[in-house]
C-alpha cells in the first residue's frame, strides 16, 4: 500500500519580491545553514505570518519568528539582516512565544526607513528549519503579496 505525500505551502510575509535565499548577505541564510526558504524585499514594514501555527519563539529583538506549523515544520521569519544588533529598536511586535497565528496575522511592523538608514538589508528570509522533515522544497521567486503568494511548497518525508 502507498502512503500519500503530505504536502504543504509557506505563503510570502510581506508584498514585495522573493529572490533566492543565496541573495542575503548572511552566510548563515545564503549557504542554507539554517535550512531552505526565500528571502522577500519588501514595499513596506509590514510583516505577516506565512503559515497557520503557534509561535514558538518571538526574539526579545522583535525581528525574528519562529513558528510550528501543525504538520510539524518548523518556520523561521526573520527580518532583516543582522538587525537583531538593534535589539528591537525599529520593530513592534504584535505577537508573543505561545499565541496561535493564521496565515495573514500581522507579526510585526519594521521601520524600513530606519534599517536602510542604519545600513541594514532590508530583505526578510524565510526558512523551513527542520529540513530533516521534508523530503522535498520548491520555492517560488518574483512579485509576491503578503499572505496570498506562495513561495514555498514542501512535500513531508
Amino acid at each position: 500500500m502507498f502512503k500519500r505525500d503530505r504536502k504543504g505551502e509557506i505563503f510570502s510575509t510581506q508584498n514585495g519580491k522573493a529572490v533566492e535565499l543565496t541573495q542575503v548577505p548572511d552566510v548563515a541564510f545564503s549557504e542554507k545553514m539554517l535550512g531552505e526558504g526565500v528571502a522577500i524585499i519588501p514595499d513596506d514594514g509590514k510583516v505577516y505570518s506565512p503559515v497557520d501555527g503557534k509561535l514558538i519563539d518571538v526574539k526579545d529583538t522583535m525581528q525574528a519568528y519562529s513558528i510550528e506549523t501543525s504538520d510539524g515544520i518548523d518556520v523561521l521569519v526573520n527580518i532583516g539582516v543582522n538587525t537583531d544588533k538593534l535589539k528591537g529598536v525599529g520593530f513592534k511586535s504584535s505577537v508573543k512565544t505561545g499565541d496561535n497565528v493564521k496565515k495573514g496575522d500581522l507579526l510585526a511592523e519594521a521601520d524600513i526607513k530606519f534599517l536602510r538608514e542604519k545600513g541594514y538589508p532590508i530583505l526578510t528570509p524565510i526558512v523551513i528549519t527542520n529540513m530533516d522533515a521534508v523530503k522535498a522544497v520548491t520555492v517560488k521567486t518574483g512579485e509576491v503579496t503578503a499572505a496570498d503568494s506562495c513561495v514555498i511548497s514542501y512535500t513531508l518525508k
